[in-house]
């Protein structure tokens, strides 16, 4: 599947994307989010707070507990603020 970094997360990673794949025990956004912070040092900077993160299958925001199987994209960004 394809992972997109957005802002600090992409600048804490250092790419904007890649291809994954996770482990059969990996199914909600939450423990891709686990995987991902156990990779190396700058996944676990960028995801050091998980509840602060949010998340985009295939274009619809979702929820930490939401399954991953059968994603195409998933984005990770932080929250965002407008006005």
């Amino acid at each position: 599947m394809k992972l997109k970094y957005f802002a600090w997360v992409r600048e804490r990673i250092g790419k904007a994307e890649e291809i994954v794949e996770p482990p059969a025990d990996v199914r909600t956004v939450g423990d891709l989010i686990g995987w991902l912070a156990a990779r190396d040092d700058a996944y676990a900077y960028a995801f050091e707070k998980p509840t602060v993160i949010r998340a985009a299958i295939d274009h619809a925001h979702v929820k930490s507990d939401a399954a991953i199987s059968g994603a195409r994209e998933i984005a990770f960004f932080p929250p965002m603020t407008g006005g």
